[in-house]
Parts: structure tokens; C-alpha cells; sequence
């Protein structure tokens, strides 16, 4: 492993850098390559080093292969993996056998950069028949460039300095650099360790942090609580803290663990335990990724890493068949929704514009200003505004300043520390578990991590009981009066199927949607800094629907920010490029911007979630889910990339990539008015069960053009006000 510049060294041992951060770090600065694989046979970690070298034209291959070998023999995975693959492992040996069967070690760089680059397009001919290599290599190159940039010494060269964020950023905006940020094109020039300030208070902690909530109230399992909620995410959270309001003796079961946020190193490696690991398996022509895409585990669920932005859902987004003639209307309108929608954003402290630019006019401001606009932000303003597309700061679940609730305390301000995607140590983003938890707690509610509910028991009709394991894989079972899913779009649909539960109308599972994501990256000549600053700061909706175009519904669009292992990542799955080309692109990090959008997606019956025959660990069936994108998507993604790509270039980019991917997983257990073509009703109640309740994504009749979490807090209100009042 090379040695680190002197500037990264020293920003680590500074004050600038949090314990859990310098830890983390220097956890992977102190890592040294197994002497002897633990998985691969020698000859086969030998060619993996190979490989590993000439993908990243490294001297760290033997720590990247080190790491790969150490995960497999650990049997970890990534939390998904192609249906169409066999397991990593395997995968993995039958592409190092096929090189090895073309003699790789003995050939010249060139001559292996070639053999790669026959895996990579499809025709390396000692590959078994049936085999898909390029899904195959866009996986592993990803794996492997995680590996690499997590390297202190690559994010030394790409004169990274994001994990050194305290006491906050205040200069986030394009060309604008802290005394402690390292010039790019030098990475050990000169630089500061002094400390600017930043004004803020300090978050508190003990009425928010699991060991400060030590008055907990406990319920026995042979009492009847008056509900277990499963799930604690932005469906469980909500109802948790209504049901526990109105005095009811409420449980909470969470598979994950429940976490200290002050413990969350600023390191992407570091938090990968707050994405759900168990595999997945993804089917169809677009699989859909999972594990740090699209899932979440611990108390707080995936609100811990979600990226904060919090858009409420149109009125036209609730009425697409009518509009469209295609799709699934829902059974409620946006003025049904809107009061929740109000409660939401005033509970949890949500930054935005007033007045917000689209939709109706809001009966409250929201309750923060916006935050400010990073580079990234800018740069898509500056192009929107050269082609008239308006724009405005986007809603964020993330405090512009500091926020006091009754029941919680305060929360300190957003720092601008950009790293949203993944868990927030100072309080200043608007998750579940430092807001509806601890106001929960207080009222009454029990949380029980690291709690797996297995089975669910009925009699005539109704759920009496729960089944759960803990972390020692004991046995549990708790009583209760009604239960609520809170699980998300693929545990709750595959609790209800491993219990046969719910799904006379044939509904369950089906409706599987997933948003068009299609981003555009651009690299310019400015500086950017792309882990300072809220990732979506700004936000355009004059694309929600658009005119004289040939699709269905509509899209926003939401300028990110990003970090360099994620950025890295989405770069080598996409472009598929290694070497010295990949390095060269890399070397730009620091002047990378990008917009997303987030887009309707219709249902169609080949989009659907069941049981494989495959078992995890538990010993349960793995959900697998199938997508393949309708003619409606490809043809957004395709309106939606050209005019991405115009914005950037009218704001003077210099280079440009698209990754096509797919945000947010949705439907599965629609709800309707229909009992026929449905799961639950428009409150989330099930049209079999009469005290089993839904409340999470997987009730969207359509997808929406927004980001899902707002709508799903507001439904969870919505849905324990109509079981208190029934």
C-alpha cells in the first residue's frame, strides 16, 4: 500500500476529524493483504491480484484482491446479487478459470487489458454458454473500484478531505475551498489544520440517543399490547409515535440495530452495516440493484441514509389513469393527504422556499428556510437558467438551523456536511430515529431491536400473536390486538407470502415499480467539491408534466452532490472503463457535478416480487424481484438525459456520462377500493384481515414523480388516525 500524502495524515489526527471517522480510517491505513487467501485457491489469488492490477493500474491490487478474498470466506455479500449469476464466489472463479484458460498470467499488460476487455463485451469464448459476463463484469469492476478509492491513499490522490467535516462547511459553493482542503491539482501543498468556525448548537443527545431513553417501558410477551408495529422506517416510525400519543401499548420490532447517531464515521466503507446485506435476487432486462441502493436496516430503517429530499407529491400524481388512461389512480386525494403532509414537515423540521414554486399554495410555509446551494445546485441553476427552465432551492428533511420539538429537544443545524446518503452524526437530518423515535419512546412505545419476525398467528380471522428471533436466534412470540407492516415494499409482501397471508386477490407482490433515475455527471473546469453541501440542493418540477412528448406523467429533476466511493462505483458499472483511463476520469472527483431525476413508473404484470427457491441464512426463501423497463421509461430516460445534458452544457461542462439506473422499490401490496384488485384499503387495512394493517411503499397504487418518504410518514399518520378512530 502506498503512503499517504502528509496533508491526508495530518487532517486525520486533527480536530477536524471526528473519532469514529479517524478510526474507521485508520483501521483501512493499518490493513495488510492476507499472506494466504481464505477463499480462492493460490493459483486463483494469484490471477485476481493480476486482475486487480490492471483494473486499477495500482500498486494496491494485493489489499483490493486481500479484501474481495476476506469477503467471500466470510460469506458476505452486497446485499443483491443478478438472478442470472450463480453466487459471487462462484461467479468469480469461473471468470478468473476462463482467463487462466487463455493463459492471462503469462501475457503482457496489453494482452491482458484485452482479455478483460473480451469479459467486458460478452466474447471472452472460454466462458461457459449462458453466462453474462458484461452484468458479470460491471459487478466485479464496481467491487473492485470500491475497494481502491476506499484506499486512504486514493482519496489522498484525488485530494479528498470530506471526512475531516467538523465543525461543519460553510464555504460550499463553486471554487470555494476551506484553508484545510487540499488544492486538487497538489494534493500535499499547502493547506491549514486551523479550525474555521462554524455556528451551530450542539444536538441533544440524551433525550434522542438510544442510551439516553434508559425509561423505556417494557411489555411482557404474554401481554396483549394494542398493536406491534414491524418496521421502524418511515411507515413504523410515524405510527409508533401517534399510537403511543393516544396511550396505547404499542411495540415496535426492527430487524436492524438501533444506533448511536454520534458513533456514524464520515467514511463510506464505515457504514455499510445500515444497508439490508441479506441477498436479494434481481430479475429481468433492468434488475434492479439493492443493498446500499434501495433498502435499510437498524431503528430508523433506510431514513438513516436517505439523501433528505422531501418534495411533496402533486395533486396530479394521485389521478393517472384519469389523466393518462393508463396506470392505477389512488383511492385518496392529494387534499386527503395534504394536512398530513403539513404535520410531517412541521414534526421533523423540513428546509424549504416559500413560496415553493408548483402545486397548489400551501397552507403553511415551511418551518425552515431552504439551505443554502452548493456547487452542484449552482451549476445546474446556471444551465436551467441559460434554456429557461425554473428552478428552486429543493425541500430537504434537513435542518437550515437549529430545531426544537417538545418531546425531543433540539437538533442542531445542518453543517453542510454533504454525507446524507449515509448516517448523520450530528442530529441535523430529519430521520426517524432522532425524531418520531425518541417522541415515541417518551410516549409510551417499546423498540426492540435486532428483532426478525418470522411467522404471524391468526385465529378466525384475526392476528393474535407474532413470532420474532433475536440476535442469538432465540425464539419469541408477542401477543397483541392489531398488527401494522411497516417493512418496506419487499419484507412486508414477503412476511405476508412466507404466512400465506393476504393475497386472495392475487395482488400481492404484483405492481412492482421502481423510479426512473437516469443521472447525468459532468465534470467542469471549476472546482466543485462534491462532498460539501445538502446532495440535492436545488430542484426543478417544470418537468412533472411535460408538453408535446411521447410518454406518460413526468419526472423532477435534482441537481447531487456525492462521495468519492459512490461516485466511483456508479462510474465503473456504467462506463465499464479500468486502467488509466478510469484513473484519469477519477482524477477529476473534485470537479464533478450531477442531476438525477426522479420520474412515474407505470406497472406492468411482468413486474412482480416472489419467493425463490433459494434460502438465506435464516433459512427463509430470498425474495426475488423482476424489472424490465417499459417502452413509457426508456422514453422518459431518453427525454429526460437530453435535456440534462443541455443544462450542464449551457452551464460550460467539459465532459459528461449518463448512468441509467433505478430509484426506490414501490408497490407490491397496492392499496384500492376494490378488494378484488388490492391488499388494503385507501387506510392500509386489509381486505381479509380485519385488524392487520399496511402502512409503507408497498401500498403506492403508481409510482409518483417524487421521493417517497414524505408520503410515506404522511400515509402512516393518516393510517393510525383511521385505526384510533375505529
Amino acid at each position: 500500500m502506498s503512503t499517504s500524502p502528509d496533508y491526508f495524515l495530518d487532517l486525520l489526527a486533527s480536530d477536524a476529524t471526528a473519532p469514529a471517522t479517524r478510526a474507521a480510517i485508520n483501521e483501512r491505513l493499518q490493513a495488510h493483504p492476507s499472506s494466504e487467501p481464505k477463499f480462492f485457491s493460490p493459483e486463483h489469488y494469484a490471477t485476481l491480484r493480476t486482475v486487480c492490477a490492471r483494473l486499477t493500474e495500482a500498486a494496491t491490487s494485493e489489499i483490493i484482491a486481500s479484501n474481495i478474498d476476506g469477503r467471500l470466506s466470510r460469506g458476505e455479500g452486497n446485499g443483491w446479487r443478478f438472478d442470472a449469476l450463480p453466487d459471487d464466489g462462484t461467479a468469480i472463479t469461473v471468470f478468473l478459470d476462463a482467463l487462466r484458460e487463455r493463459g492471462f498470467d503469462e501475457l503482457e499488460g496489453d494482452n491482458q487489458d484485452g482479455l478483460l476487455v473480451d469479459v467486458r463485451d460478452g466474447s471472452l469464448t472460454t466462458l461457459p454458454e449462458g453466462f453474462d459476463a458484461r452484468r458479470f463484469f460491471s459487478d466485479f469492476l464496481a467491487e473492485v473500484v470500491e475497494n481502491y478509492v476506499a484506499l486512504p491513499s486514493t482519496q489522498a490522490d484525488l485530494s479528498y478531505a470530506g471526512f475531516a467535516d467538523r465543525p461543519g462547511w460553510s464555504k460550499i459553493e463553486l471554487n470555494e475551498r476551506h484553508n484545510r482542503e487540499p488544492e486538487s491539482d497538489e494534493a500535499g501543498g499547502a493547506f491549514s489544520l486551523g479550525l474555521e468556525p462554524f455556528e451551530n448548537r450542539e444536538t441533544e443527545w440524551k433525550t434522542i440517543a438510544p442510551e439516553g431513553l434508559t425509561e423505556m417501558r417494557r411489555f411482557g410477551e404474554d401481554e396483549e399490547v394494542d398493536a406491534v408495529i414491524i418496521g421502524t422506517g418511515a411507515g413504523g416510525g410515524p405510527m409508533l409515535a401517534r399510537l403511543a400519543s393516544k396511550g396505547l401499548k404499542v411495540v415496535g420490532l426492527e430487524a436492524g440495530k438501533w444506533h448511536d447517531p454520534r458513533n456514524f464515521a464520515t467514511d463510506e466503507k464505515a457504514q455499510n452495516f445500515l444497508f439490508w446485506l441479506d441477498e436479494r435476487l434481481s430479475a429481468g432486462k433492468n434488475p434492479v440493484a439493492f443493498g446500499a441502493n434501495n433498502s435499510g436496516i437498524g431503528v430508523g430503517g433506510s431514513t438513516i441514509h436517505y439523501t433528505a429530499y422531501t418534495p411533496r407529491a402533486l395533486p396530479e400524481d394521485f389521478r393517472i389513469r384519469t389523466d393518462f388512461g393508463v396506470g392505477f389512480d389512488w383511492p385518496l386525494s392529494y387534499e386527503e393527504l395534504e394536512p398530513y403532509y403539513d404535520e410531517v414537515e412541521a414534526f421533523i423540521g423540513v428546509s424549504g422556499p416559500s413560496p415553493y414554486p408548483w402545486g397548489p399554495p400551501r397552507n403553511n410555509p415551511y418551518p425552515l428556510a431552504a439551505l443554502p446551494l452548493n456547487a452542484a445546485a449552482q451549476l445546474m441553476e446556471r444551465g436551467c437558467n441559460e434554456l429557461g427552465i425554473k428552478t428552486s432551492a429543493a425541500p430537504n428533511a434537513a435542518l437550515s438551523a437549529p430545531y426544537y420539538r417538545e418531546g425531543i429537544g433540539w437538533r442542531a443545524a445542518c453543517s453542510n456536511r454533504g454525507f446524507c446518503q449515509a448516517g448523520c452524526s450530528t442530529g441535523g437530518k430529519s430521520s426517524v430515529d432522532v425524531t418520531w423515535i425518541p417522541f415515541a419512546v417518551g410516549k409510551g412505545a417499546e423498540i426492540r431491536p435486532e428483532s426478525f419476525v418470522t411467522q404471524i398467528e391468526t385465529q378466525n380471522g384475526k392476528v393474535v400473536a407474532v413470532v420474532y428471533k433475536d440476535a442469538q436466534g432465540n425464539e419469541h412470540r408477542q401477543r397483541c390486538k392489531a398488527l401494522f407492516l411497516c417493512a418496506g415494499a419487499i419484507e412486508t409482501p414477503r412476511l405476508l407470502m412466507l404466512n400465506n397471508l393476504c393475497n386472495a386477490s392475487g395482488q400481492l407482490g404484483k405492481n412492482f415499480m421502481a423510479h426512473p433515475g437516469m443521472q447525468v455527471w459532468a465534470q467542469f473546469e471549476e472546482e466543485t467539491r462534491p462532498y460539501k453541501g445538502i446532495p440535492g440542493g436545488l430542484i426543478s418540477q417544470d418537468t412533472h408534466r411535460p408538453k408535446d412528448v411521447d410518454f406518460v406523467g413526468g419526472y423532477l429533476l435534482q441537481s447531487i452532490g456525492v462521495m468519492p466511493v459512490t461516485y466511483s462505483s456508479q462510474y465503473a458499472r456504467g462506463q465499464m472503463t479500468f486502467g488509466e483511463e478510469l484513473r484519469d476520469h477519477l482524477s477529476g472527483y473534485n470537479r464533478t457535478a450531477g442531476i438525477n431525476i426522479l420520474g412515474d413508473c407505470l406497472p406492468y404484470d411482468y413486474n412482480f416480487m416472489e419467493l425463490s427457491d433459494e434460502l438465506d441464512a435464516r433459512g427463509l426463501p430470498k425474495p426475488r424481484l423482476h424489472f424490465t423497463e417499459g417502452e413509457n421509461e426508456r422514453k422518459m430516460g431518453e427525454h429526460a438525459e437530453k435535456v440534462m445534458r443541455d443544462i450542464f452544457s449551457a452551464a460550460g461542462a467539459k465532459e459528461m456520462w449518463s448512468f441509467n439506473r433505478h430509484a426506490h422499490v414501490i408497490g407490491t401490496a397496492m392499496m384500492g377500493n376494490d378488494p378484488n384488485s388490492s391488499v388494503v384499503d385507501k387506510f392500509g387495512k386489509s381486505h381479509e384481515i380485519e385488524n392487520l394493517w399496511i402502512s409503507d411503499n408497498s401500498t403506492f397504487p403508481s409510482a409518483l414523480d417524487v421521493n417517497p418518504a414524505l408520503t410515506i410518514m404522511a400515509l402512516s399518520l393518516r393510517t393510525a388516525d383511521a385505526f384510533v378512530g375505529s
